[in-house]
């Protein structure tokens, strides 16, 4: 069911990221939103950065409930200069330049898509680079840099990102990993607002074995 793209009254700066994308190779799930302090709404021009699926065939996968901040940018395989290469310089994009057959996307390495889990929180201008797997409820610092896989419910932050801890014990981790919250009706979540919102012991009592 659409959202409205504004989903708070008088708030022009945080939209519903699903009602603003429109390219087919960027998947957002409900609820999650970006926030920019100019116009979220474009997000797909501004902060998704040398996308080129017609080439690559990659694509921005965004989970449920996700949180992002002002200027987070995920940067594609365009941008990942070839580095098997013995030069630097992308000659094939310039083919009528130097007359040559070779394949456009020849020029960089072609690191897959990017996705990020559901319930993701990612901080004011973080940079998400091409092959990279966000896990559920995990926390990206403001400025990371990630370049590689983040586990479900872990903090990471610097450049390269790295691990700071991790939100939860890891068996509370396999809890929220198995009560999938954000699958839940509305109507169910709308009834627990106050224990999703608590602390992870409450929701341990309610909910584990």
């Amino acid at each position: 069911m659409p959202q409205p793209i504004f989903p708070r009254p008088g708030d022009n700066n945080t939209c519903n990221l699903r009602e603003a994308v429109t390219n087919p190779h960027i998947t957002v799930g409900e609820y999650t939103y970006y926030h920019d302090f100019d116009d979220p709404r474009k997000f797909q021009e501004k902060n998704v950065l040398y996308h080129y699926p017609v080439l690559n065939n990659d694509r921005l996968i965004i989970g449920k409930f996700c949180s992002i901040a002002h200027g987070a940018k995920f940067l594609f395989n365009g941008g990942n200069h070839k580095a098997k290469s013995c030069v630097n310089y992308p000659f094939a994009i310039f083919r009528d330049l130097w007359d040559h057959e070779l394949p456009i996307n020849d020029s960089w390495d072609n690191k897959g898509d990017i996705v990020v889990g559901n319930d993701v929180w990612i901080g004011f201008e973080a940079l998400i680079m091409a092959g990279v797997t966000i896990g559920d409820g995990a926390r990206i610092g403001s400025r990371a840099i990630v370049t590689r896989d983040v586990a479900p419910y872990s903090v990471v932050a610097g450049s390269p990102a790295k691990q700071i801890k991790k939100r939860f014990a890891d068996e509370d981790i396999a809890l929220l990993e198995k009560i999938r919250w954000w699958d839940w009706p509305e109507e169910r979540i709308k009834g627990n607002l106050a224990l999703l919102m608590g602390d992870i012991a409450a929701l341990r009592q309610a909910f584990g074995q």
